[in-house]
């Protein structure tokens, strides 16, 4: 992360109740895909970096042998646990709070790892070289995100778009012009470049493939409420006692830009970036 910022256990703080109604879904076909270009049988192990509530986990859990699921917040673990309501997924997946950057920890070794929108959260050159030596020969790191650049216009669609542009507006209104994250502030953003740090961990690849999106979605206002809410530079936390004069403020926004309490969405397509482990 850039200089300036330290990550601190607030990054998250009381967003998990939130996220899993909030965020939009990785894009269908994610596990499909993974299965194929993997040749994944059911056996073997996965390590899943920053899993949030679950997200890529209980997902691909059907996929190996066991998941070991990493966060340092526990709200997400137990939003996660929770999300784990088949037994036969519940049974095969463990749950750890740790930072990334205390790996190995006693893990074990592993066939595959995911990084599903996290990496920018961590010590990206520390984690990248425990992640590879905590990878069996032959293993695998997939960093996984939304496809960016990509239209998602809602044309032809019922409901109008989610009116993003104001409701970031309205929360630099509320939080300041600068980016939240924790503690701290984040003037430059997160960071970018993740494939040369992967590179030079002695990675290689890497190998892209793109899960198509594109399917219309209907959100309510209470599913975007959940979504602002999930995010880290607008975190419940982050307006402290006056948190209940912002959520009156963006619900009167989205009762303003859609009377009817819906809006349209598609569906964003999911990049996919595979690294093998290389040899030594």
């Amino acid at each position: 992360m850039g200089a300036g910022w330290e990550w601190d256990e607030t990054l998250f703080s009381g967003t998990a109740a939130f996220y899993r109604r909030g965020r939009l879904p990785y894009a269908p076909g994610l596990a499909d895909l993974l299965a194929g270009v993997l040749h994944l049988d059911g056996r073997g192990r996965l390590l899943d970096l920053g899993c949030g509530p679950g997200t890529v986990a209980l997902r691909l859990a059907g996929l190996f042998d066991e998941v070991v699921a990493v966060d340092p917040d526990p709200g997400m673990l137990a939003e996660a646990a929770r999300g784990a309501a088949e037994p036969e997924v519940a049974d095969k997946v463990r749950w750890v709070r740790a930072r990334a950057e205390e790996l190995p920890s006693g893990l074990g070794d592993f066939t595959v790892a995911t990084l599903a929108q996290s990496f920018h959260w961590m010590d990206r050159e520390r984690v990248a070289t425990a992640v590879r030596g905590m990878l069996r020969p032959g293993g695998t790191l997939v960093h996984i995100s939304d496809l960016k650049g990509e239209s998602r216009s809602v044309d032809g669609l019922p409901y109008p778009a989610v009116p993003r542009a104001a409701i970031d507006g309205l929360v630099r209104g509320w939080l300041g012009p600068v980016r939240r994250a924790g503690r701290g502030l984040l003037p430059r953003g997160t960071p970018s470049g993740e494939d040369a740090v992967l590179a030079g961990a002695g990675f290689a690849g890497p190998y892209r493939h793109v899960v198509p999106g594109g399917q219309a979605l209907v959100r309510t206002w209470d599913d975007v409420v959940a979504e602002v809410f999930s995010m880290s530079f607008s975190a419940p936390h982050l307006f402290g006692d006056r948190l209940a004069g912002f959520e009156a403020d963006l619900r009167r926004l989205l009762r303003d830009a859609s009377p009817s309490g819906r809006f349209s969405e598609r569906q964003p397509g999911t990049e996919v970036c595979v690294w093998p482990r290389g040899t030594d």
